[in-house]
């Protein structure tokens, strides 16, 4: 038989909370039915009436009301009266809510994100406070005017992107590229896997150096390359180190990644002359060659003569604006262009589409280049503070790298244990990379390998003090 509808007195009480006034309205009538106060079928106060009873907006009450109907447990039948929907007693007795609480931790529990350390010295991360939210925000405004992308095969997209980077790269690194030839790619490892495909790289020999880059090696790795390490010294990898047998050779020249070599000129010559003599290719990951502190730049190894034919040169703005942004670009030798893009076409690698244009917009109004110019002089002051502050309170340990990027390499005393140390540094609030993490083998060296990018300049002389903290206390222990 089916229930008439009837208006019914509500003993409505709204619990005190900071919920939003919404959520109170519907969990008190919820409540209501549970308890048995309301029934199926029965009809609830027109919101305007319910308002005035609770002193509260009518806004709120509409809210409620539309949360309740969007979950089931009321209806609107002639018109313009709200029914008790059949079942609703049965689904609030069960527990079921109109929306979903907020997580209510426990006192005990610890939080769901653990708290950064207080001095990050990690390498490898930008500031990305130091970009300009206005020009930011105009940039992705000016995104948002584009047509929305079509994601069609075959598509000319991020085109602006191809132009602005193109002015970019000839201005900062000299290289010259059209900009139908720069290939686009969501990180330099993703370049890698298509550049092994390309170059038909898999079960072959790739000279890689050692220590080097961990993230590249694994993704030469993973897409079937064979990797044979070559130790670095202070000038960078020595060509007279590579092989016959190499198809490849993997290097960072701009600032060596960890130990912060520059490649000198000879160098860099003498590595396009092996590459075109032995018909191999040079990977050119140029991670930070943005910038340079006190020292005239080097050119890009794809700037020399003869290197456009033998040098794939990697790019992104990981280092320069925010990982975050998972952009790349690769300018590769005119043979292995189609071939990169055939690879990434088949593992459906590509950037975000919102994301280059937003960064499109962004060089092309110029703001890139302040933004460089605003965060080399910042970093400088930065890495200037914390050799400062080690050389103060950590004498014995000897600073190199300090030439270009964003980190530099303190070597320890002989016989340091440099897990036991980073783990120390660690409980001290002080997160830091050490330079055998980045070898394949045990290295006789050991050195902290530490990015002041994210160090304020004020907190430098701390956080060197908390390395000379937690090497004494190594020395005790």
């Amino acid at each position: 038989m089916t229930r008439t509808a009837r208006p019914v007195e509500l003993p409505l009480e709204l619990a005190p909370s900071g919920a939003p006034l919404r959520h109170r309205v519907a969990d008190a009538l919820i409540e209501l039915l549970r308890s048995g106060h309301l029934h199926p079928g029965d009809t609830l106060p027109a919101t305007r009436t319910l308002a005035a009873e609770l002193a509260i907006s009518r806004t709120a009450v509409l809210a409620a009301y539309d949360e309740l109907a969007a979950a089931g447990f009321i209806h609107a039948v002639g018109g313009s009266a709200t029914v008790v929907s059949p079942g609703a007693d049965l689904a609030a007795r069960a527990g079921v809510s109109s929306h979903v609480p907020p997580p209510q931790p426990s006192p005990s529990a610890r939080p769901a994100v653990p708290a950064g350390p207080r001095w990050n010295l990690l390498p490898g991360y930008p500031d990305t406070g130091l970009i300009a939210p206005d020009h930011w925000r105009a940039a992705w405004r000016a995104a948002a005017r584009l047509p929305a992308p079509s994601g069609r095969p075959f598509g000319q997209s991020n085109d602006q992107l191809r132009q602005a980077l193109a002015v970019h790269l000839r201005r900062t690194r000299g290289v010259a590229a059209d900009p139908a030839d720069i290939i686009l790619v969501p990180g330099v490892c993703a370049g890698l896997r298509a550049l092994t495909a390309a170059a038909g790289m898999a079960g072959r020999l790739v000279a890689f150096e050692e220590p080097g880059y961990t993230e590249g090696r694994c993704a030469l790795q993973s897409a079937g390359a064979l990797i044979r390490p070559v130790p670095v010294g202070e000038a960078g990898l020595d060509p007279a180190d590579l092989s016959p047998g190499d198809a490849a050779v993997y290097v960072t020249p701009t600032h060596q990644f960890p130990l912060g070599a520059r490649l000198p000129a000879a160098r860099r010559a003498a590595l396009i002359g092996w590459a075109r003599r032995a018909g191999a290719l040079v990977i050119e990951d140029d991670y930070d060659g943005e910038f340079r502190y006190d020292v005239r730049g080097l050119p890009a190894l794809h700037s020399m003569t003869g290197g456009p034919d033998v040098v794939a040169y990697l790019g992104t703005a990981s280092k320069i604006l925010s990982p975050g942004l998972r952009v790349a670009w690769m300018v590769a030798p005119a043979d292995l262009r189609q071939p990169v893009r055939d690879a990434l076409a088949v593992t459906d690698e590509t950037i975000s589409a919102p994301a280059g244009d937003a960064l499109a917009c962004f060089v092309a109004a110029g703001h890139l280049a302040g933004h460089l110019a605003r965060a080399a002089r910042t970093y400088a002051a930065r890495r200037r503070e914390l050799i400062a502050g080690l050389r103060d309170r950590v004498p014995e340990l000897r600073i190199s790298g300090v030439d270009a990027g964003l980190h530099l390499v303190a070597d320890l005393p002989p016989g340091t244990d440099e897990a036991s140390l980073q783990q120390r540094l660690a409980g001290a609030g002080l997160a830091v990379d050490v330079l055998g993490q980045f070898g394949t083998a045990p290295l006789a060296r050991q050195a902290l390998v530490c990015g002041y990018a994210q160090l304020p300049e004020t907190q430098a002389a701390a956080a060197a003090a908390a390395i000379a903290r937690s090497l004494a206390a190594g020395k005790h222990a």
